[in-house]
């Protein structure tokens, strides 16, 4: 099948199942497809083709590893030799000195003071109330929604809803669940760097690419969540919400910010440690089991046929659906960032430049069921008159945010 065909498959096929799987099919609104779809695509082209865009992904590029060196000298002074810095003895093996514990994860607590600064000075919310008017000039989201959904490109899941606390409670079921989409649908910039850097040998201009998927995620999101549970014509909220600046000076915002990543850290240091306990867990005992053309069952091999119709949708070559399904599959199960640690280390003979680029955006969102669990949680406290509202979205809500970050991989292998 020519390449460009099979993500146009792609996306029809997604758009055709969520309409299947609505709540009201007769209500879908041709707008809302027709402008989530064309704003999902002028921003790929956009961001991906032009000149300039290449230009800021270099200097993107430049950023994160500036950011990088910055936080090096941080973690050297703290943590020593398991930091980065120089060790007080030969290593045999310095493959081996990479603690991402203490090298790579730090980053999250450097880029949430950045960001807590930029928001204190008021950059940031510049810059989500201007795509929060994108996503109401084109696609008609209404204030609340369309601010939630442009902060949620840039900070997390729990913390773009907090945001605009005060209307939750009276949001529309489609709106609220649209909010969870695009939480599932996106990552936050306080984990962009740090994905960035996992990917950055294996996939060039990695920060670049990471930003731009979860932006064109966002329009995305907004389309699946609508098909899904549509909204009706006068429940939608147009109002234009200020962005509240919390922090009192520069340096509030940076202890605010440095403090609020710590929770962050440490469950993703406790939610890698159990993931990939579990997965080597469940693959010694598939490893009982009799063999399959010649190797032992793992969940990763189970995953990637499960996916691979899937990834093959989007424009993964057949003969790479199996790895690109178990990533995937991985990312839904698990997490982004175990995902993007497999696809970090998977071979290029396994792999292609071209489908390691459509998996970069595919699997860049929250979608997974852990992601879940803190969405629940964190919404409930903001909104506790709606919890049960939001529990019974839930995982409608992680099956949008999946289709969402499929679609735009399917965007991304039609223009590349």
């Amino acid at each position: 099948m020519p390449s460009t065909l099979q993500p146009l498959l792609g996306l029809g096929v997604t758009i055709a199942l969520a309409w299947l799987a609505s709540e009201r099919r007769g209500a879908v609104s041709p707008r809302l497809v027709i402008a989530g779809l064309a704003l999902q695509i002028a921003l790929a082209l956009l961001l991906l083709k032009l000149p300039l865009a290449q230009t800021a992904f270099l200097a993107l590029t430049d950023l994160v590893l500036s950011v990088q060196r910055a936080t090096q000298a941080g973690t050297e002074l703290v943590f020593g030799f398991l930091g980065g810095g120089a060790a007080p003895f030969e290593t045999r093996y310095p493959q081996n000195t990479f603690v991402l514990a203490f090298q790579a994860l730090p980053l999250i607590l450097v880029i949430s003071a950045v960001s807590a600064l930029l928001f204190h000075w008021r950059v940031l919310p510049l810059v989500v109330r201007g795509f929060a008017w994108l996503l109401r000039r084109t696609m008609g989201t209404g204030g609340a929604l369309g601010l939630g959904a442009a902060a949620n490109v840039f900070v997390g899941m729990t913390e773009a809803p907090l945001l605009i606390r005060p209307y939750l409670a009276g949001l529309s079921r489609s709106a609220l669940f649209a909010l969870m989409t695009c939480g599932m649908a996106t990552v936050a910039g306080t984990v962009m760097v740090l994905y960035a850097g996992i990917l950055s040998d294996t996939v060039p201009d990695a920060m670049g690419h990471i930003l731009t998927a979860s932006l064109i995620s966002a329009p995305a999101a907004l389309m699946i969540a609508g098909i899904l549970v549509p909204e009706h014509p006068d429940a939608a909220d147009r109002a234009i919400v200020a962005i509240p600046i919390e922090s009192r000076s520069s340096m509030d915002a940076i202890t605010r910010g440095t403090l609020d990543a710590i929770p962050l850290w440490l469950n993703i240091l406790a939610m890698l440690i159990v993931m990939v306990a579990l997965v080597s867990l469940a693959n010694q005992m598939l490893g009982l089991l009799p063999a399959v053309a010649g190797e032992p069952l793992t969940a990763q091999r189970i995953l990637g046929w499960a996916m691979a119709p899937v990834v093959w949708l989007i424009g993964i070559p057949w003969s790479e659906a199996q790895v690109a399904g178990s990533l995937m599959g991985i990312k839904t199960i698990l997490n982004e960032l175990i995902a993007y640690i497999e696809l970090a280390g998977t071979p290029s003979a396994e792999l292609s430049e071209r489908s390691r680029l459509i998996m970069t955006y595919a699997l860049c969102g929250f979608a997974n069921l852990g992601s879940l669990g803190i969405m629940i949680g964190g919404l409930g406290v903001m909104a506790p008159e709606r919890r049960d509202e939001i529990v019974a979205l839930g995982l409608k809500s992680v099956l949008a945010g999946t289709m969402a970050t499929l679609m735009t991989g399917a965007v991304v292998a039609l223009i590349l």
